[in-house]
């Protein structure tokens, strides 16, 4: 078959896009940014829109032109820097299907949510319910898969925050949270690897829920015990740090980033996300595998309790170097002002002391800014990397005994020189 793949590069799609194109389908891969997707799984023909480019059935025509069937995998947790949920959830797919009906592209595959049919708590449940209503208006071979909480070898979102959870010494207790019903990430692709055929059934609606209920200490739990910790303590946080952290969470979604601990996470994770598997496994044959049996299936590595202890550790790593440029900038113009210039009068940079310290002060304060947006981030650290390495050049030359200084002011720099290469070598997302 000819599938058009929308939404290729996240966790569900770019599964579904290996599994695709590994059954010999001729897959047409759509992403935000192709590029280092297109160079691990060469074998689909790859595409790079914006879904905000693509409001109007027109706009997808050219690309559904030829193809059998759509598998629609595109999804955003909530509105933020790059992100839109009615784009994403309601009006681009509203106009996909529309394009579908006319172009005779019968077969649909439409990933929606669990509970969405329940009533909407959030943007993000409001218009993944209008995107599945738009597409069942619709004459078409529809099939939408409603999943609960996906999880697998790849981790993305909240798959990622369970392991990085189990990674805390002493872990705070969850006791908003709702009951989930865990399924996993093979499952659903062989879902989809059934259910895209024209020959399958259509024009149904089905909740992938995993076979068993569990509270989301419990999955947590799983992945401490499969990560081959011994149990954390659970401590009760006051409930202001816990408002604390999704607000963070929320201004970090507005700089560009898309950490899982946001208000949307909080509202949906109180309602839960469970559901009856009994349609689905009526309709594909696939029989859901419990969480712990398929953690048992495959031990975790080392590289997996790397990643656990990372995940966390990872924003607030970004936010130390970004604040510890910005705050040089700001100190070395402000209340250090004086002290700085100073420092460049006693050098053979003399004549342009001023303009070296507002010069330098402006730029730590332009890099740790870049640092702070998700979009600009790399360009900030490479930017880090190359000051850091022209301070050493330039206390060099122009003050050779900082070398000799007891606080060491040359010597830290190499610290810092370090973090700045693991924070490039651990800041992609997927």
């Amino acid at each position: 078959m000819r599938i058009l793949l929308v939404g290729a590069t996240g966790l569900i799609g770019s599964a579904v896009a290996a599994r695709l194109t590994a059954d010999g389908h001729d897959v047409t891969a759509l992403a935000r940014r192709a590029g280092p997707a297109a160079r691990r799984l060469s074998a689909a023909r790859w595409i790079a829109r914006d879904l905000r480019t693509l409001g109007r059935p027109e706009d997808w025509r050219p690309l559904i032109a030829g193809c059998d069937a759509v598998v629609y995998c595109a999804g955003v947790l909530q509105d933020g820097g790059r992100d839109a949920t009615g784009t994403v959830h309601r009006d681009a797919p509203a106009a996909l299907w529309e394009a579908c009906a006319s172009e005779g592209v019968r077969r649909v595959v439409h990933f929606s949510a669990m509970g969405v049919d329940r009533g909407a708590l959030t943007p993000f449940s409001e218009s993944k319910a209008a995107g599945d209503a738009a597409l069942m208006a619709h004459d078409l071979d529809w099939v939408i898969l409603r999943p609960s909480v996906v999880v697998g070898r790849a981790a993305f979102g909240g798959s990622a925050l369970f392991r990085g959870l189990a990674a805390l010494p002493v872990r705070p207790r969850t006791e908003e949270a709702g009951p989930l019903d865990i399924v996993q990430l093979d499952d659903v692709v062989e879902t989809v690897a059934r259910l895209v055929r024209p020959d399958a059934p259509a024009r149904v609606a089905l909740e992938l829920a995993g076979p068993e209920r569990l509270s989301f200490d419990e999955v947590v739990d799983a992945y401490r015990a499969w990560l081959g910790w011994r149990p954390a303590r659970l401590v009760r946080l006051p409930s202001f740090a816990m408002v604390l952290a999704w607000r963070l969470g929320d201004l970090a979604g507005r700089l560009g980033w898309r950490p899982p601990v946001r208000s949307t996470a909080r509202r949906e994770i109180v309602r839960g996300a469970v559901g009856d598997p009994g349609a689905w496994t009526a309709a594909s044959g696939v029989r859901p595998r419990p969480l712990r049996a398929a953690l048992a299936a495959e031990p975790a590595s080392v590289q997996e309790r790397w990643f656990a202890r990372l995940f966390l550790l990872k924003p607030l790593a970004l936010a130390v170097f970004a604040a510890f440029w910005i705050l040089t900038g700001l100190i070395s113009l402000g209340p250090g002002y004086a002290l700085a210039r100073w420092v460049m009068e006693q050098t053979a940079a003399a004549p342009l002391a001023e303009a070296s310290v507002i010069l330098g002060s402006l730029v730590d304060l332009a890099v740790g800014i870049a640092i702070l947006f998700r979009r600009t981030a790399k360009a900030g650290l490479i930017a880090a990397l190359a000051v850091s390495l022209g301070y050493i050049a330039a206390g060099t030359a122009l003050l050779p005994n900082l070398w000799l200084d007891p606080l060491g002011p040359m010597l830290k720099i190499w610290p810092i020189l370090a973090l700045n290469l693991m924070l490039l070598a651990i800041l992609d997302e997927r």
